[in-house]
């Protein structure tokens, strides 16, 4: 059985100024436990879109989306994030909220009637921010930090809410090359060694290639491929989304992909 599972899924963007209004349909897509899919395609496709509806922030019009087998509406809010986590791409807040407070957000599914904490939510949150690598920050405010740290907050909120699928939303903007690598090196352990489904919007194509399994292209709000990455992230396939030429070089187990991106030559429209 499928962990998430999308049937004839069809959403619309209500009162859109737009002369083509947006709108995504999906037939059929299963993510299934253990996964780590990364979702490529052009701007405006539709990929964070489609992470937003499955992290119900977006409601969908037509169609069936089941978690676990049982379908999105029989869920309450509640469960569903005992079981899944969003991090969004951008991490600021109006609110002067502690970086302490903010990963202890992440335990609000499973606070009881009075709201409070107790010495096991508190160990957890701790244990985020040390992954993390953010511990010295816990007192400061959300707004007083870098947009780096603050996705790195973001992330240790979506930790400790001990959900077993976190969907990404382009989780290395705003970091460094030094954090990227870090932090998808942490989520690739914790995919592997606690078994924790990643679903992760990209444009690096690169950080693709090294870490992902899976590849999943959206174009004009559809999945227009989706396979294994050595199947799916071809140069072939990088032309026909991207309109680009590549030279892609997989090691010999085909774990990872290496994408030398070719500059245009002349003009290019």
């Amino acid at each position: 059985m499928a962990q998430l599972e999308i049937r004839n899924l069809l959403f619309n963007y209500d009162n859109r100024v737009e002369s083509k209004p947006f709108s995504l349909s999906i037939d059929n897509w299963e993510i299934n436990e253990g996964d780590f899919i990364s979702i490529l395609g052009p701007n405006g496709g539709g990929k964070s879109t489609l992470l937003k509806i499955l992290a119900r922030i977006l409601t969908f019009k037509k169609g069936v989306i089941k978690l676990d087998g049982v379908e999105l509406p029989e869920i309450s809010i509640k469960e569903y994030a005992k079981k899944v986590a969003y991090v969004p791409q951008s991490a600021h807040s109006l609110f002067s909220f502690s970086v302490y407070e903010i990963v202890m957000m992440g335990r609000t599914p499973y606070l009881g009637l009075m709201g409070f904490e107790n010495e096991d939510d508190k160990k957890i949150v701790d244990e985020a921010l040390e992954l993390m690598e953010i511990t010295n920050l816990k007192n400061k405010g959300i707004n007083e930090i870098s947009g780096g740290e603050a996705q790195r907050v973001i992330i240790a909120r979506a930790l400790a809410q001990k959900a077993k699928l976190i969907l990404l939303d382009e989780p290395n903007s705003h970091l460094d090359i030094e954090h990227q690598l870090s932090i998808f090196n942490l989520l690739t352990n914790l995919n592997k060694e606690q078994n924790i489904t990643f679903v992760s919007v990209s444009h690096d194509l690169n950080l693709v290639g090294i870490y992902s399994k899976d590849v999943v292209f959206v174009q004009n709000g559809k999945i227009t491929l989706q396979g294994k990455k050595h199947e799916v992230l071809t140069e072939e396939n990088i032309n026909k989304v991207f309109h680009i030429n590549s030279k892609v070089t997989y090691s010999p187990d085909f774990q990872t992909a290496n994408i030398i991106v070719q500059p245009f030559t002349g003009m290019h429209n």
